[in-house]
């Protein structure tokens, strides 16, 4: 039987390190501010084009920012 995992991301880290703000990145990869803020919050999950972009955006890969546990 195959058991779902959690997916957790670290956006919140790379986000400070660049030392953009929510709506910074909201406004980069053509999102609302609120949809970085559940995503951080890990309330909504991604599509795979706007984890590529966000991987994009920070020049890591997407496994480096979104963990599947």
């Amino acid at each position: 039987m195959f058991e779902s995992g959690q997916l957790t991301n670290r956006l919140a880290v790379y986000r400070a390190q660049k030392g953009y703000s929510q709506q910074d990145v909201a406004k980069k990869v053509g999102v609302s501010r609120q949809t970085i803020i559940s995503i951080e919050k890990n309330r909504y999950n991604p599509s795979l084009k706007l984890a590529f972009e966000l991987a994009r955006l920070f020049d890591v890969g997407v496994e480096d920012i979104f963990l599947y546990q």
